[in-house]
Formats: structure tokens, C-alpha cells, sequence
């Protein structure tokens, strides 16, 4: 029985298919000399004293529509007026109703870290992120081999773009190699869309401390942050506690308010 996870796999190499259609990889790879380096995520996170990664994300696949209108100018300045440490743009339509001119659009409004968040299963998106505006891609391991996940990590390191491995159990840690700066612990479980935070406590020590660790999805209490800290986490990626408000950049800047 084909899962959440499967389905979206399946629509993402079809709309990868078109989009070759219309723009080939060596077209693609012609704009790559145009574009300007941008400020690294990994080091930003580092350097935040809060670690919030902030989501633009208009719906999801178990949630269906959180802010269906969200506009890219009326949320992105004000994520990085609030203080997120990067901000994570969800470039799935058909599931989570972005796209890629989303991205472009945060891009050209914000200096703060870009992370394009997809389904990432061929070379061709990760050309896309970085033309786009992206610093870091978002690899899951769930949607990859271990060997696709090495390729496709390799060839953004060569992209000068940032790579953050999401993870959700044991046996994903042997997705883990050498081109990953980021490791994320998803605790949405993508094949049912259960979500427990306690898969971050779980997990947190088996990943090896080289690499910086962030939490994502289901956080959504000051508390919980500061639990997770505690434990070895820098980063904490939140999209629907701050998308579900009328003020996406407002409800961040009151959370870290409350978080200091």
C-alpha cells in the first residue's frame, strides 16, 4: 500500500520530467555563472542565540490549507525583522502550494539564509535552488537511497549550497556522510504524518556531534526549545505554529521574545 510519501515522490519525478521539457539541465546550468554567493545557513544558525529557522508553508498534506493567501513580501522581511536564524520556503505545489518563484521572490527580499524545501530526488532541483536563491538544499533521507543521497549531497556541496539531511529513525543515520553540514530530525513521520517530538530526545545523541543538529516540526512552545537546546540541538524549524496566525513575521518575533 503506497504511502503519503510514496504518492508525493511519484508527482515530484513527473513535474521534474516537465520541467526538463522546458528548461534543459544545460540551461540550467548557463545561469549558474550570474549568481551571487549567499550567507552560508549552517554558519548562521551557529551563530544565532535563538537557532529559529522559520517556514513559509501555505498548506500541507495532513493539515491542508494553514494560510492559503500567504503573500512572500508580507511574511519574508518580517521573518528576518523577528530574528529567525534562516528561513525555510516550501517550492512544492501540488502538496504544500508553493514554488519555486516563491523562493526567487524571498530571495530578493532578504539577506537571511534560504533553504529550499522539497522533495529533492534529481541534480536538476538542486541547479534550481541555487539559481533560485537558496543557500541549502533539504535532503530526506525517507525519499533517497543512501547512494542518491551521497550524489545529490555532493553535487550541492560543488553548487556552493549548504545541505541539511533530515532524518526520523535509527536506521536513517547511515544516510549520514561527508557532504552533509546539517542533520534534521524530523518528527513528523512522512509515510503517516504522526508527529512526537520525543523523536528529537531519541535520536540526538546517535547523531555524531561534527555536525549541527536542528529539530523540525511539531514545536511549537518556548519550553520545548529550550528542552531541546538542553539536549545538543542549535536549530529549530517552525512553520505552522507561526503560519496558522494572521502575522507569520509578528508571531515569530513574539516567540523569540518570550524564548529569551
Amino acid at each position: 500500500m503506497s504511502t503519503i510519501l510514496d504518492k508525493i515522490i511519484a508527482n515530484k519525478r513527473i513535474v521534474i520530467a516537465q520541467s526538463k521539457q522546458s528548461q534543459s539541465m544545460d540551461e540550467l546550468e548557463c545561469q549558474l555563472g550570474h549568481i551571487e554567493p549567499r550567507q552560508s545557513f549552517k554558519e548562521s544558525i551557529k551563530k544565532s542565540s535563538t537557532g529559529i529557522i522559520a517556514e513559509f508553508k501555505r498548506r500541507s498534506p495532513s493539515k491542508d490549507w494553514i494560510f492559503k493567501e500567504a503573500k512572500i513580501e508580507e511574511v519574508i522581511p518580517y521573518y528576518s525583522k523577528g530574528g529567525a536564524s534562516a528561513i525555510s520556503v516550501l517550492t512544492d505545489f501540488d502538496f504544500f502550494g508553493g514554488n519555486l518563484n516563491d523562493l526567487k521572490e524571498a530571495s530578493l527580499l532578504t539577506n537571511t539564509p534560504l533553504l529550499r524545501k522539497d522533495f529533492m530526488v534529481d541534480e536538476y532541483q538542486i541547479y534550481q535552488a541555487k539559481i533560485y536563491g537558496a543557500s541549502a538544499i533539504l535532503l530526506i533521507a525517507a525519499a533517497l537511497t543512501i547512494d542518491e543521497t551521497k550524489n545529490l549531497a555532493k553535487k550541492a556541496k560543488e553548487l556552493g549550497l549548504d545541505v541539511l539531511l533530515e532524518i526520523h529513525n535509527e536506521q536513517e543515520l547511515d544516510h549520514i556522510n561527508e557532504f552533509v553540514d546539517v542533520v534534521g530530525v524530523n518528527n513528523r513521520n512522512l509515510k503517516t504524518f504522526v508527529t512526537d517530538v520525543q523523536v528529537s530526545f531519541q535520536l540526538v545523541e546517535k547523531i555524531p556531534n561534527e555536525f549541527l543538529k536542528i529539530s523540525e516540526s511539531g514545536i511549537s512552545s518556548t519550553q520545548t526549545v529550550k528542552e531541546l537546546e538542553q539536549v545538543g540541538y542549535q536549530g529549530f524549524l517552525m512553520g505552522e505554529n507561526f503560519m496558522k496566525t494572521p502575522n507569520p513575521g509578528e508571531a515569530l518575533e513574539q516567540f523569540i521574545k518570550e524564548l529569551q
